[in-house]
Parts: C-alpha cells; structure tokens; sequence
C-alpha cells in the first residue's frame, strides 16, 4: 500500500514540476526582454538556480549523516543534465551553442568539475573545502553579473518598456515556477527513494540514479519547454549554470555542514562526469549539437545507468 501511495504522490510530483518549469521559463524570457539581457544569461543564473534547488533541499536534508547520498546526487545530476536532458533535447531539436559560450562557460564547467576532483584526493571534502566552494561560487555571480551587465550595455538601444504590472507578473511566474519545482522535485525524490528501497538499493546508488534522475526532472522539464518555445540558449544555459551550482552552492553547502567522505570507487563517476562534460565541445566548430550527438549521449546515459545497478 505504502508503494502505492508513493507511486501517486510521485506522479503529483512530475506534475507540479511540469507546471513549474512552464512558469519559470515564461517568467525568465519575460524579464530578460524587459531588462535587456540575453536568453542564455536568464538560462544561468535565474532558470539554473530554480531548477538547482531540488538538489539543494535534497542535499540539505541529506547533510552529515547521508554524505554519499549528496555526493551521489551531485555526481549524478550533473551526468543526467548532460546525457538525459541535453541528449533528449538534441533529439528533439539540434541544439545551436554560440561560441562564446563554448569557450568561455563551458571550460568554467570543466574547471570546477575538476576542482572537485582535486578536493577529493584526501578522501574527504571537508568543512574547509565547503567553504572554499562558496568562495568560487561568490567568484561565479560576480561573473555572471558582469556579463549580464555587459549585455544590457550591448542591447541598450533594444529597449523595451513595459508596464509595471508586466514586470511584477514576471516576478511571480518565477516565483510559483521555483516553489512548484521545489516542491514537485521534494514530491518526486522521496517517494523514489521510497520505491527504491523496497528493491534493496544502496544509499549511493539511490544518489546517483534515482535521486540524481529526480532532481534533475526540472531541468529536463524547463529545458525541453524553453526549446519548444523557441528558447534553445535557456536550455543550455540552464544546464551549465546547474551544473556548476551543484557543485559550487550544492556541495558547498553540503560540505560546510558536515563534510563528505570520499570512497575510491567514485572516481569512476568523476571521469563519467567529465567525459559527458567534454562531448559538449563537439560543437566548437559547428555551433551545433545535433540530433546525432543527442542520441549517442542519451545512450551513453542509458548504458551508464544500467552499469550503476548492476554493480
């Protein structure tokens, strides 16, 4: 019976993040037209912090005593937002990469993956090292926040009024778009884990697949709905933005709170996680990342996932 009502609060779940990533999307291009900044700046920083809030309400609620569950989530996610939510989305739609973004965001993603490596080779990732995450995640938004400067500069003659009313509806669309993600995504991951349980999984395989694939649902949804409203860059955006929250804000947080303790065998997910990381350059020289490579990283992810529950 219990597995039951999972399996129904689990669909309310998928509904409310549907709902939620719809609102949020609408909200975003709204504000970036409004203030002049670009698509794919709104895909990184409002968009990506929304839809990053599962993993971190997950990662939160898993601090000190359930580490290998952040890590695994983390790890997890950020392998799913490349191969299940880029792959997906490529198959739907070839996915344009402005090259600006192929040789300046994305190197930020593979620095910070790497930098998360480096911080495990004691075998843990300790309070210091947490706090060191969020130092790099300060660096991050100042970033951010002097590109999307740059961009209003850029578009200062594309102005756009609008009525305040138009703007204060904005707000809220993002603000209901993040609390239905929040708390579909809470929905959607508990009672997961409560069917994952029932066939005998481990905490850390939980991580990485079931609450990785949970927490990763926004992103997915938010995506494939920005895509089909014409919106490809908040697509991408919004993957590289979580990708690098996850690992500066998500385990960051994490960390300061408890640390996490690192065992041998996740290196194998690390390099996982960067191999995925790298196909993204593909396209350095077309601009594109086609249908060919969504379905070669869709399988890829699909492969991955059934090696995870066999080992």
């Amino acid at each position: 019976m219990e597995v039951v009502l999972s399996a129904v609060l689990l669909l309310i779940g998928l509904v409310m993040l549907c709902f939620g990533g719809n609102w949020l999307v609408s909200g975003g291009v709204t504000i970036a037209k409004k203030f002049r900044i670009s698509n794919f700046v709104i895909g990184m920083t409002i968009v990506a912090y929304g839809t990053s809030t599962p993993e971190l309400a997950a990662s939160l609620a898993a601090a000190g005593d359930h580490g290998a569950i952040i890590l695994g989530n983390i790890v997890g996610s950020n392998i799913a937002n490349v191969g299940m939510v880029i792959g997906v989305a490529a198959i739907l739609v070839p996915l344009a990469v402005h090259k600006s973004v192929l040789r300046k965001e994305i190197p930020i993603m593979l620095g910070v993956s790497a930098l998360l490596v480096l911080l495990s080779i004691d075998g843990d990732i300790s309070q210091y090292d947490g706090i060191l995450l969020l130092i790099g995640l300060g660096i991050f938004v100042v970033y951010t926040f002097r590109s999307a400067l740059k961009q209003r500069e850029k578009n200062k003659d594309d102005t756009n009024p609008g009525q305040n009313n138009v703007y204060l509806k904005s707000i809220g669309l993002i603000g209901i778009g993040i609390i239905l993600l929040y708390i579909g995504a809470i929905l959607t991951v508990d009672n997961a884990v409560v069917i994952a349980t029932e066939f005998g999984l481990s905490e850390k395989i939980i991580g990485l697949t079931v609450i990785a694939i949970g927490t990763s649902l926004p992103e997915l949804i938010t995506s494939i709905i920005a895509i089909r409203k014409g919106h490809s860059d908040i697509g991408i955006g919004n993957i590289i933005g979580s990708n690098i929250y996850n690992i500066l804000m998500i385990m960051g947080v994490g960390a300061s709170l408890g640390g996490v303790l690192i065992t041998a065998d996740v290196y194998v997910d690390y390099a996982i996680m960067i191999i995925f990381s790298l196909s993204l350059l593909i396209g350095l020289k077309t601009q594109i990342i086609n249908r060919t490579v969504g379905v070669i990283l869709a399988a890829g992810y699909g492969l991955y996932l059934i090696t995870t529950f066999l080992k």
